[in-house]
C-alpha cells in the first residue's frame, strides 16, 4: 500500500526535473498537483466506499429479522466510515505528498490524524447510538438508564481521545501525558463534579432499582409529579401531570428523599385514606325509639338487632341502671354510623376486598373527630381512583345527617367581624 501510494505521487518530480524546471519550481508544481491529485483520487475513494457500505448495510437491514442494523442505517454509522478510509488515505500520502517541505508535513500530518480521532471517536457514538435505541426496543431494557451508561463510556473514551490528540498536537509521550493529568485531577474533578456524581448516582440507581423509566415518581423540592421519561447521566426528566416537564439532577435521586408509586401500581390495589372531621357536640346515646327507626337502614338492621341483644343482656346480667344513658353498655350514633360506613365499604363494588378495609376514629382534635376510611380501589388509574374516592365520600357526607351527627365547617373569621 505504502509503496503503491509512493509511486503514484514520486513520479512527477523527476519527470520535472529532466525537463529543465529548477529544484524549487518542480517542488511546488509537483506539490501542486500532487494536492489536486490526493483530493481527486480521496474524492473518489470516499464516493466508492460510501456506495458500497451504505448500499451493502441497507441490503443486510431489509435481509434480516433484527433492528440493530436497521438503526445503524438511521445513525449513519456506514456514511462515516466511509469518511475514514479516504482519510487514512490522505494520512498515508501526507508524508510522501510534503517530502521536501518538512514543516508543512508536521502541520498537515498532525492535522489529519486528530480529524481520525475525532471521526473514530463520532462511529463509535453512532454505534453505541444504535445500541441504545435498540435496547430500548426490549421490553427487558425500556424502563433501564441505558443513556447513563452509554455517556459514560463515550466520557471515558473522549478522554482518551483528547489525550491522544493532546500527545500528537504538542509532541508528549501518551505516558508524560498521563502523569500530567493525574497531577492535576483535582482540577478536574472539581470540573466534572456532577459528571461524577451522576454517574455514581446512575449505577446505584441501576443496581438498587430505585427508580425505571416509566415510573411515576414525587420530588416536592423539585416539583416533580409524574412519570420518568429519560435518565441519564446528568438529569432525570419527569413529565408531571399537568405536561410540564422537570429536570432533577441524576445525584439527588440518591441523595434526597423522593417518593416511586411504582409499587403501588404493582400491587392489587391503590389506598384511599381520607376523613372527614364529626362535629363533637353532635355526638350522644342512642334511645330506643332511635334505634328502631336506624334498623330501616338496611345496611346495618342486623347489626342493631345483635348489638341490642347483647348489650340489653350485659346491662340486665350486671343489674345496670338505666336511669341514666352514661349508666352500662349503650350505642352511639357515631359509633353505629362507624359501623354503617364499614358496611357500605364492604358492599362498594369499586373497592378491593381482600386487602386492608376499614372505617377507624382518629384522635380528637379542636375541629371534631376524624372519622377516617382506609381502603383500596382496584383500579388504579388516575381519573377512575379519584372517581370512586369522590364517590365513596360524597355518599358519606350525605349520609351524616341520617344519623343526627353534623361535619365540622370553619367559620371564616372575615365574616364574624
Amino acid at each position: 500500500m505504502y509503496k503503491f501510494i509512493e509511486k503514484i505521487f514520486t513520479f512527477l518530480y523527476p519527470i520535472l526535473r529532466k525537463i529543465g524546471f529548477g529544484s524549487s519550481f518542480s517542488s511546488y508544481l509537483s506539490l501542486i498537483i500532487n494536492i489536486a491529485l490526493l483530493c481527486a483520487i480521496a474524492y473518489g475513494i470516499y464516493i466508492l466506499f460510501r456506495l458500497i457500505l451504505v448500499t451493502l448495510m441497507i441490503v443486510v437491514a431489509k435481509k434480516t429479522k433484527t433492528k440493530f442494523d436497521d438503526l445503524l442505517v438511521t445513525n449513519k454509522t456506514a456514511k462515516y466510515i466511509a469518511h475514514l478510509i479516504p482519510l487514512l488515505f490522505i494520512y498515508k500520502s501526507v508524508p510522501i505528498i510534503l517530502d521536501r517541505f518538512e514543516y508543512w508535513e508536521g502541520i498537515f500530518g498532525k492535522l489529519v490524524g486528530i480529524y481520525i480521532v475525532i471521526l473514530v471517536l463520532w462511529i463509535i457514538r453512532t454505534i453505541f447510538n444504535a445500541l441504545r435505541d435498540y435496547l430500548k426496543l426490549k421490553p427487558r431494557y425500556s424502563d433501564k438508564p441505558i443513556d447513563s451508561f452509554i455517556q459514560v463510556i463515550m466520557i471515558v473514551l473522549w478522554m482518551v481521545g483528547i489525550t491522544v490528540i493532546i500527545s500528537k498536537l504538542f509532541d508528549i509521550d501518551q505516558k508524560e501525558l498521563l502523569t500530567i493529568l493525574g497531577a492535576v485531577s483535582a482540577v478536574i474533578i472539581l470540573i466534572f463534579r456532577d459528571t461524577i456524581l451522576g454517574f455514581v448516582s446512575s449505577v446505584q440507581v441501576s443496581i438498587n432499582d430505585m427508580v425505571r423509566i416509566g415510573d411515576w415518581i414525587t420530588m416536592d423540592k423539585f416539583g416533580a409529579d409524574g412519570d420518568v421519561i429519560e435518565i441519564n447521566l446528568a438529569t432525570v426528566k419527569v413529565r408531571n401531570f399537568d405536561n410540564t416537564t422537570t429536570t432533577i439532577p441524576t445525584y439527588s435521586l440518591s441523595s434526597d428523599s423522593f417518593q416511586n408509586w411504582r409499587g403501588m401500581l404493582n400491587s392489587d390495589g391503590r389506598r384511599i385514606k381520607r376523613h372527614i372531621l364529626i362535629k363533637t357536640s353532635s355526638i350522644r346515646f342512642l334511645e330506643e325509639e332511635e334505634l328502631n327507626e336506624f334498623k330501616k337502614i338496611e345496611l346495618i338492621s342486623d347489626y342493631i338487632d345483635t348489638r341490642k341483644l347483647e348489650i340489653d343482656d350485659f346491662n340486665s346480667s350486671h343489674k345496670i341502671d338505666k336511669s341514666i344513658a352514661v349508666n352500662g353498655r349503650n350505642l352511639t350514633n357515631l359509633g353505629l354510623f362507624r359501623k354503617y360506613i364499614t358496611q357500605y365499604l364492604h358492599h362498594y363494588p369499586g373497592l378491593n376486598k381482600d386487602m386492608l378495609m376499614l372505617c377507624r376514629q382518629l384522635q380528637s382534635t379542636s375541629h371534631g373527630v376524624p372519622l377516617e376510611v382506609y381502603a383500596f380501589s382496584h383500579d388504579k388509574r388516575f381519573e377512575n381512583y379519584e372517581y370512586i374516592m369522590s364517590d365513596i365520600f360524597d355518599h358519606i357526607i350525605a349520609s351524616v345527617k341520617y344519623f343526627n351527627l353534623e361535619i365540622f365547617e370553619g367559620i371564616n373569621e372575615s365574616t364574624t367581624n
